[in-house]
């Protein structure tokens, strides 16, 4: 699989390279980055063909959006897919600090949850300005779920479905001002309440589809039959599929360490590494329109690209599944370019 295969969101005109950029890091998450860096991580990614890029006002309390918006309004508008996010608005306080929210050197911007009518069209027209960008995309409600939000999740649900917030998305929607709306999230059992709630186009899902995590096949199989694209992001799962033993940030538990190196057991018996089969897994599902991938600098991402292109025999899927490594169920067929 090439980084620049398409997929299309069913039901409206837009078009995924099968690898995104997530700009997460451009706004310092875990350490500083500078601007150069970041600029190298997309400078590396625009040269191997991605055209999709995913940012939010949350990451590095508007950081993110300030810089990626500098570097993608130097190409035509029309050669690039861009997505951000609302669901929180960005208040200016002096009393941020070095580090917040695991960003470092954060903007002096506090973010303050609020998924209502007025809060989503506020979020929207302060990240045009900070982007440079009058249409993004795709708008992504982010963060929400009854693990995000606890006790408080009923309350900004109800911002959501009475308060006007998913309305919002429907007007901008129907406006022209955006071309999909969805969810961006880490639970995907909020995906599934929001498909009985409003006709979202697409999800981007952080961690709950992966090659240790197949609970949400109920999800996919459910957003494939009514043609909502899933954005797989996380697939490392904090990093324990790509070299280190952490799981969701936190140390891994010692049964899922055990299952990561029979995984692993399976990549070296035939010629895969674990990085790429990570990256390839989610994919594989016809509900998956691509795979967002973060970066810090140039090396980084190049190394994310050559994971992606390597080549994964179907044996591989298939001594998996047999060693009883991924669900019975979970699709093990490469899609077609095009698909969503």
């Amino acid at each position: 699989m090439l980084v620049t295969d398409r997929r299309k969101l069913r039901h409206r005109d837009v078009f995924f390279t099968a690898m995104g950029l997530g700009c997460a890091q451009m706004g310092s998450l875990y350490r500083w980055t500078s601007y150069q860096e970041s600029l190298s991580a997309f400078d590396t990614a625009w040269t191997a063909g991605i055209r999709y890029f995913d940012t939010a006002p949350f990451y590095g309390y508007t950081r993110s959006e300030r810089r990626l918006g500098t570097m993608l309004t130097e190409y035509p508008r029309g050669d690039y897919l861009l997505s951000t996010k609302v669901g929180r608005l960005m208040v200016p306080d002096e009393t941020v600090g070095e580090e917040e929210d695991t960003y470092v050197r954060p903007l002096p911007f506090r973010p303050v949850y609020d998924y209502s009518y007025d809060a989503i069209l506020r979020s929207f027209e302060a990240s045009q300005q900070r982007l440079g960008i009058l249409k993004p995309d795709i708008l992504y409600i982010h963060d929400i779920g009854r693990v995000t939000h606890g006790e408080k999740h009923d309350h900004y649900w109800a911002q959501l479905t009475q308060g006007g917030g998913f309305k919002a998305l429907g007007e901008l929607r129907a406006s022209g001002q955006i071309k999909a709306v969805g969810l961006g999230v880490n639970e995907w059992e909020v995906v599934s309440d929001a498909m009985n709630e409003f006709d979202i186009d697409a999800a981007m899902l952080a961690g709950r589809y992966t090659l240790l995590e197949q609970e949400s096949l109920g999800m996919m199989a459910r957003a494939q039959a009514q043609g909502v694209g899933i954005v797989a992001a996380g697939v490392f799962n904090s990093g324990i599929l790509a070299g280190n033993r952490k799981f969701n940030y936190k140390d891994a538990p010692a049964a899922l360490l055990q299952r990561v190196d029979a995984i692993e057991a399976a990549c070296a018996e035939e010629g895969v590494s674990l990085q790429a089969a990570a990256l390839a897994f989610p994919l594989l599902h016809p509900a998956t329109v691509t795979v967002v991938s973060g970066a810090r600098n140039a090396e980084q991402l190049k190394a994310n690209i050559a994971w992606f292109e390597e080549t994964i025999p179907s044996s591989f899927w298939q001594r998996l599944k047999e060693r009883g490594l991924i669900a019975e169920d979970a699709p093990i067929s490469p899609v077609a370019n095009g698909a969503a």
